[in-house]
């Protein structure tokens, strides 16, 4: 029987039959298979969890069968609460199925420390700039006798000397301690 022959012949055609068939079931029998066991048709709206506890999430999650995993403090906001969400995902008003898991972002306590630079002996715009560019804020400006006219000479917060390397909270307000140049 030749080549040509075989690919006529009747047992041929009957296997690729039963083997298009057996595809079709199989194809079918899996998709009714992943959307009954992916609960396909199940879908949980994410509540908006922004300026919320950590406590509140927690309790508001729960109601609706979703967990949550704290992924990140962020850079302190003022404006909201104290270890409160400040992100989320998914969103707030996405669709999830139960048991998904939502990633947080929250508030920490207060602003992170900075590292007080060394600016003795440096001018008093190279002190502004580099005390700005880590996050402090400068305050008052006092003068003592001193060859260097607005050459820093100290660092004081809250009325207090500080030395170059203390920590600091950001946005902390600096009083510079300048040379008056006489």
């Amino acid at each position: 029987m030749s080549w040509f022959q075989f690919i006529k012949s009747r047992k041929f055609l009957i296997q690729i039959a039963i083997a298009v068939v057996g595809l079709f079931i199989f194809v079918f029998s899996m998709q009714w298979w992943l959307g009954y066991t992916t609960n396909h048709d199940q879908k949980i709206q994410v509540p908006d969890l922004h300026k919320l506890s950590i406590e509140e999430t927690e309790v508001k999650l729960k109601e609706l069968d979703l967990s949550y995993i704290v992924i990140d403090s962020a850079y302190y906001n003022p404006t909201y609460p104290k270890k409160s969400v400040i992100e989320q995902t998914p969103e707030a008003g996405d669709f999830v199925k139960e048991k998904r898991k939502i990633y947080l972002t929250l508030n920490p306590s207060k602003y992170r420390d900075v590292t007080v630079p060394d600016l003795n002996g440096k001018t008093k715009r190279q002190a502004l700039t580099q005390l700005r560019s880590v996050g402090f804020k400068i305050g008052n400006f006092s003068y003592i006798p001193d060859i260097g006219k607005d050459v820093v000479r100290g660092l004081k917060y809250k009325g207090n000397e500080i030395k170059p390397g203390a920590k600091l909270p950001k946005n902390s307000v600096i009083d510079l301690v300048l040379g008056s140049g006489g």
